[in-house]
C-alpha cells in the first residue's frame, strides 16, 4: 500500500533551510487557487512516496516532494480568467497556461537552496515520447524527478473530485496510467507508482 510521507521533520536538513520559503509561495497559490494548492500537497506526498518505493536516496526523496510541492507555482503568473476555463482553452490561452513551467522555474533561479529542484518543476510536463513541453525532451533525458511528478500529477488530477476530470475511479485512473506508459510516461515509473498504490 501507498504511505503518505507528510512530516518535513523527518528532512530537517534540506526542509529547514528553504522551509520560509516554501511556506510563503505555498501560502501565496492558497489565496490564488486552492483547488491547485491543495492537488500540490497531494501530488507531493505521492511522487516523495514514489521515490522511496524507488529506493531513491533519502536527498533526493526531499527534493522530489519539495519540487512536487512546487510544481505548479508558476499557476501565479496566470491569470485567473484562464485557470476558470482549464482544461477548455483557446490556443493563446493555451499558451499562456504552458508557460507555467517556465514561470515556476524563474520564480526560484536566485534561491540557492532550491537550484536541484529547478528542472523537476521546469519539466515536469515533458513527455517520454518526445511530445510534452516546454523542450520536447524525450526518454531518460527528462529528469526523473520531472518523470516522477508527472505521473503522479495525471494520476491526481483524474482521481481529484476538485480537478477537471471530477474523480473518476482509482481503476479507471491506474488503467489510464497504463495505457500511457510508454508513450506519456516512464514505464518504470508508472510501474513503481501502481506498485506503491497496492
Amino acid at each position: 500500500m501507498l504511505t503518505l510521507m507528510q512530516d518535513p521533520e523527518a528532512y530537517a536538513g534540506e526542509w529547514s533551510a528553504i522551509q520560509g520559503i516554501v511556506d510563503n509561495l505555498m501560502n501565496l497559490l492558497q489565496l490564488k487557487n486552492h483547488r491547485i494548492y491543495l492537488h500540490s500537497h497531494q501530488v507531493a506526498n505521492y511522487a516523495s512516496s514514489i521515490a522511496a518505493k524507488m529506493r531513491l536516496p533519502r536527498e533526493e526523496i526531499e527534493r522530489i516532494r519539495l519540487a512536487a510541492l512546487l510544481h505548479d507555482i508558476g499557476h501565479l503568473t496566470v491569470p485567473n480568467s484562464i485557470l476558470a476555463k482549464m482544461p477548455y482553452f483557446s490556443t493563446r490561452e493555451l499558451s499562456v497556461f504552458k508557460n507555467h513551467c517556465n514561470a515556476g522555474s524563474c520564480m526560484l533561479e536566485n534561491i540557492a537552496q532550491c537550484q536541484e529542484i529547478i528542472p523537476y518543476i521546469r519539466y515536469h510536463h515533458e513527455r517520454w515520447d518526445g511530445k510534452g513541453y516546454p523542450k520536447r525532451l524525450k526518454g531518460v533525458n527528462i529528469p526523473l524527478g520531472a518523470r516522477i511528478i508527472a505521473v503522479t500529477d495525471h494520476y491526481d488530477k483524474f482521481i481529484n473530485p476538485c480537478t477537471e476530470n471530477w474523480g473518476k475511479t482509482k481503476k479507471e485512473a491506474v488503467r489510464e496510467l497504463f495505457n500511457l506508459s510508454g508513450s506519456a510516461f516512464d514505464p518504470e515509473v508508472v510501474k513503481a507508482f501502481v506498485e506503491a498504490l497496492g
